[in-house]
C-alpha cells in the first residue's frame, strides 16, 4: 500500500531490519515519544552494525508519525552520498545540501535533507538558508566536535547523535555536555557471535614508542610519528610482518603522516608487491581509480593516512595493519572496523598491530562499558596505560631463524627482573645483572662458533636481545633515559666483543 505521507515513496526494496536493529529503533522512539523536542540523545553501535540502515528507518518512521522534516548532518561528502542513497532505498525523498546549494527554493518538495556540517554552518550564518519545520536532527559520527556549533540553530528539535564510540574527539569537550543520555546497541562480540561481523585475529609486535610526543589534541604528533615509522628498521619490521602474516591478502595499512605512507609505498613497491598510496591531497579521480583497483585486485595493498577510517566500505579487506600508535579509542575502532565486514567466504580477518594499540585499549572485540566511558571520560583517559608501562611488559623472543644459529645453546632467554631481585636480596651491585647476562651471551656465541670471527658475527645478531635486556635493566634501576640506555648498549656490545676475544 502506498504511503500517503508527503515526501515518502514506496520503498525501492524491502530492507529487512535485524532483530537487534529493531530493538534499538524501538528504544530510540520511546525516548522521542517521551521528549518530542529540545532533547539530545546519543546512540552507540559498532562499525558494521548498520547505523545508516537504522537511522534511515527512523527517518521514514518519524516522518510518518509526525509529518515533520528531518535533517541529517555528516562531516564528509562520501557519507552524505551514502546516506542519501540509503534514504532513497527506504523511499525517503531527500536533498543533499552541498557547496553548490546556495538557497533552497524547492525545500517544500522534500521532507529530508542531508548536509555537510561546514556547508550548512556557512549558509545558516550568512542567513541565506532556513529550513522550515525540522523536528528531528540526526548527527552521523557524532563524536566529532565540529557539529556543536550547529546545535544552537536547532534548540527546539529532537537531536539524535549516532556513533560507534561515544567519546569526544576533543578530551576537553566531553559528549555528556551535549547529550542527555546514551543508548548502547549490540556489542562487537555479540555481532560476531550472531554472524554479522568477522572475527579479528590479532598479531602484535612490540614497538618502542617513548620517542613519540603527544600533541594538544591528546594524540601522538605527526612529526614524532614520522621520525619513528619512516626509519629503516620500522619499515623492515612492517614488511616482515606483512610477509609473515598477510602475504597475498588484500591489505589496508594505516599510518600517521604522509611521508611515512609514501615510504611504505616505496618499501613494498621495491619488494615487488602491488601497492598504492592515498592521502587527503590525492585527487578525486585518482582516489576513485585507486579504490576501484583495490576492489578488483585480490592481493592489493593500500597505504593511507586516516583517510579511509570513515565513509569507506570494502568487505573484501582481509588484513588491517596499524602502522602507527594512537591514543584515540575512536580511531582504533575505526581502523580495525574497516576489516570487519563479512562475506560468504570470509568470517575472520587479520589485524597486525605495530603501535602497541591492542595492549593500550584491549582486544577490538573485548567488552567496553560505554555508559561508564560516556559519564566519566576523564577516568578512562587517566587509566590508560602509558607507553613506559606497556614497554615494561615487553618480552623479547628470539626469531626462529636466529634461534637456529644458536641451536647448540639449550637456553637463550634471560629474566632481567628475576636476576635483579636476586642481586638486591644478596646486596650485590646492580651491574651484576648485566655481567650475568653477558656471561650467557658470551657462552652462546662461543658454543655456536668455530672461531673468534664466527663468534663476533653472532654477537652482532644479538643487538635486539641486548637492547631489550638493557631496557628492562634500566626500568629496574629507575633510570630509563634514552641517552643512558644508548650508552649502556654501546658499553655492553664493546665488552661482549672483548670477552669473546678473551675466550678464544
Amino acid at each position: 500500500m502506498a504511503v500517503e505521507t508527503f515526501g515518502l515513496e514506496e520503498k525501492k526494496n524491502d530492507k529487512v531490519l535485524y532483530d537487534y536493529q529493531q530493538v534499538d529503533i524501538d528504544k530510540i522512539f520511546s525516548v522521542i515519544d517521551t521528549h518530542p523536542n529540545h532533547y539530545n540523545l546519543l546512540y552507540q553501535l559498532p562499525t558494521g552494525g548498520g547505523k545508516t540502515v537504522i537511522f534511515s528507518s527512523i527517518v521514514r518512521e518519524f516522518i510518518q508519525r509526525t509529518n515533520k522534516k528531518v535533517l541529517i548532518l555528516t562531516h564528509r561528502i562520501e557519507l552524505c552520498k551514502q546516506t542519501s542513497k540509503m534514504l532513497s532505498e527506504f523511499g525517503v525523498l531527500n536533498k543533499i545540501i552541498n557547496s553548490k546549494v546556495k538557497e533552497l527554493p524547492d525545500q517544500e518538495d522534500y521532507m529530508c535533507f542531508v548536509a555537510m556540517v561546514e556547508t550548512l554552518n556557512n549558509r545558516l550564518h550568512d542567513e541565506k538558508l532556513e529550513i522550515q519545520d525540522i523536528g528531528l536532527v540526526i548527527i552521523d559520527e557524532a563524536h566529532y566536535n565540529s557539529f556543536r556549533k550547529l546545535f544552537k540553530f536547532f534548540e527546539k528539535c529532537f537531536i539524535l547523535g549516532v556513533t560507534a564510540t561515544p567519546l569526544s574527539s576533543n578530551i576537553k569537550l566531553p559528549m555528556k555536555d551535549n547529550y542527555r543520555e546514551l543508548i548502547v546497541g549490540d556489542s562487537i562480540g555479540s555481532l560476531i557471535g550472531k554472524g554479522f561481523l568477522a572475527r579479528a585475529k590479532v598479531f602484535s609486535y612490540d614497538v618502542g614508542l617513548q620517542s613519540l610526543k603527544v600533541g594538544i589534541n591528546g594524540d601522538y604528533t605527526v612529526k614524532s610519528s614520522e621520525e619513528l615509522y619512516s626509519n629503516m628498521s620500522m619499515q623492515e619490521k612492517l614488511l616482515n610482518a606483512y610477509m609473515d602474516k598477510s602475504k597475498n591478502k588484500k591489505t589496508l595499512i594505516f599510518n600517521n603522516g604522509i611521508n611515512t605512507s609514501k615510504e611504505v609505498y616505496e618499501t613494498f613497491r621495491n619488494a615487488g608487491y602491488p601497492i598504492r598510496h592515498l592521502d587527503n591531497t590525492t585527487s578525486k579521480q585518482d582516489r576513485k581509480d585507486i579504490l576501484r583497483w583495490f576492489k578488483h585486485t585480490p592481493d592489493a595493498i593500500v597505504t593511507s593516512v586516516s583517510i579511509l577510517t570513515t565513509g569507506f566500505d570494502e568487505p573484501s579487506v582481509e588484513t588491517i595493519i596499524l602502522n602507527r600508535a594512537t591514543k584515540s579509542l575512536t580511531l582504533y575502532f575505526q581502523m580495525i572496523g574497516r576489516g570487519s565486514r563479512i562475506l560468504k567466504n570470509k568470517s575472520e580477518f587479520n589485524v597486525i598491530d605495530l603501535g602497541n594499540n591492542v595492549v593500550r585499549f584491549g582486544h577490538w572485540s573485548a567488552p567496553v562499558d560505554w555508559k561508564q566511558l560516556f559519564r566519566s571520560p576523564d577516568f578512562y583517559f587517566e587509566n590508560l596505560l602509558s607507553d613506559e608501562e606497556i614497554e615494561r611488559e615487553f618480552k623479547y623472543v628470539m626469531p626462529p631463524e636466529m634461534r637456529e644459529q644458536f641451536q647448540q645453546s639449550e637456553v637463550v632467554d634471560f629474566d632481567v627482573e628475576a636476576a635483579y631481585d636476586i642481586v638486591i636480596r644478596k646486596g650485590l651491585k646492580s651491574k651484576s645483572v648485566l655481567e650475568w647476562s653477558m656471561e650467557q651471551h658470551v657462552k652462546m656465541c662461543v658454543e655456536n662458533s668455530e672461531d673468534v670471527f664466527d663468534a663476533r658475527i653472532l654477537a652482532k645478531e644479538l643487538k635486539d636481545d641486548i637492547s631489550s635486556r638493557i631496557k628492562q635493566y634500566s626500568y629496574c634501576i629507575s633510570k630509563s633515559t634514552k641517552n643512558y640506555r644508548d650508552w649502556l648498549e654501546e658499553d655492553y656490545a664493546r665488552k661482549l666483543r672483548q670477552q669473546i676475544n678473551a675466550e678464544f
